[in-house]
């Protein structure tokens, strides 16, 4: 197929590229490269140095002869969008290209005003360039399981059948965001649900767990490959810090109680499960919804993983509760359906001590990187 990766110079978006191109398929990248100024902005950085994406998709063309288009340039403005779906023609649109921190978007009015407009205007033009364009199209959008919220009820795969006074309908899953990021993608799902009821566009939103893992197989064969691993408070994951923090000689930091559960996957389980959605595309004027993560963990329990395995290898660290930033329940029921995805053939990787230790051997190795001071959380809910 040929295959467009949008934000395909991101932590996600990256490795996808490379593990399509490998399968065979025609990939290009749309980026604007903004993730990377957004390192700039927050005086931040990834603890794995990055090539530029220029040297990346040399360095693949050298060593597998696979070329992969990239294309500079911003969703949100339609008039380029067009052009490259013009010229590139393709089957399977993969949509990473979202500002992705719910902290970057609760910073203050202006980072919520650009969160949501990024994201659900790019996701709008998108829509619109598949109709205009290329009909057949298969959208295959990163959504996230934040969309769902906490609910006291299982959470099921994107829709839930209802009795109400006497009758019975099956309607969108509700939505209880946590953040304006986790809002945008609500916003995008209402979008591109409409669209294929109204224009038959074919899509599949992907509400992703989180992703935890630094490397791919393709992302080993050359460090100028190598993926970027966030640590700090504003887009680093929990695991992540933690994993970081343990270098360090501080404190695991953990929000509140630490019973915040949430869905979690590995790297390698992001990109099997968008060439999985490309090879069993939605039907035409179909909108559905996989669950994707593979393990439910709660926050303290990741502290608990990772001062286990940093002890043994030799860092010795302890466990503080923080006063939480952000406004969520730490103490909460969740259960969340997964089936649809190990149904196409999805067989996961889980979360092992042998995973962590391998993700804490790779921080070592550039542990003189680390912003010590980026390690606590500076954005607040309230």
């Amino acid at each position: 197929m040929n295959i467009i990766v949008a934000g395909g110079d991101g932590f996600c978006g990256w490795p996808t590229a490379l593990y399509l191109s490998k399968q065979g398929h025609d990939v290009s990248i749309i980026d604007n490269t903004i993730r990377r100024k957004m390192d700039d902005e927050l005086h931040s950085n990834s603890i794995t140095p990055i090539a530029s994406l220029e040297e990346r998709v040399e360095k693949w063309k050298e060593l597998t002869g696979k070329e992969i288009r990239t294309y500079n340039g911003d969703l949100n403005h339609y008039d380029f969008l067009r052009e490259v779906l013009k010229q590139e023609k393709p089957d399977a649109f993969v949509h990473f290209a979202e500002q992705r921190s719910a902290p970057y978007s609760m910073i203050d009015r202006e980072h919520a005003v650009f969160t949501q407009t990024n994201n659900v205007v790019g996701t709008l033009n998108v829509l619109y360039g598949i109709r205009e364009i290329v009909p057949d199209c298969h959208l295959i959008k990163l959504g996230t399981m934040g969309e769902y919220g906490t609910p006291n009820i299982p959470i099921e795969e994107g829709f839930l059948e209802i009795e109400h006074k006497g009758r019975k309908d099956v309607l969108p899953y509700p939505k209880q965001p946590g953040s304006f990021y986790h809002l945008s993608k609500v916003h995008d799902s209402h979008n591109i649900m409409f669209a294929c009821k109204i224009w038959g566009i074919r899509a599949t939103d992907l509400n992703q767990g989180i992703v935890y893992g630094l490397e791919t197989e393709e992302t080993k064969m050359d460090p100028v490959l190598t993926n970027r691993l966030d640590y700090d408070g504003v887009f680093g994951t929990a695991l992540n810090r933690f994993i970081i923090q343990s270098t360090i000689g501080h404190d695991l930091t953990v929000y509140g109680q630490g019973g915040q559960t949430r869905g979690f996957l590995n790297i390698k389980d992001t990109v099997r499960c968008i060439e999985i959605a490309a090879n069993n595309p939605a039907d035409k004027g179909e909108f559905r919804v996989f669950n994707q993560f593979t393990e439910e963990f709660s926050v303290l329990d990741l502290a608990k993983l990772v001062q286990k395995v940093a002890k043994e290898e030799g860092f010795d660290t302890d466990i503080a509760h923080l006063e939480n930033p952000r406004v969520e329940l730490e103490d909460h029921f969740f259960h969340a359906e997964n089936t649809k995805l190990k149904d196409l053939g999805l067989e996961p990787h889980l979360l092992t001590e042998e995973v962590v230790r391998n993700i804490l051997k790779a921080v070592v190795d550039h542990k003189d990187r680390v912003i010590k001071e980026n390690v606590l959380p500076q954005v607040s809910w309230k």
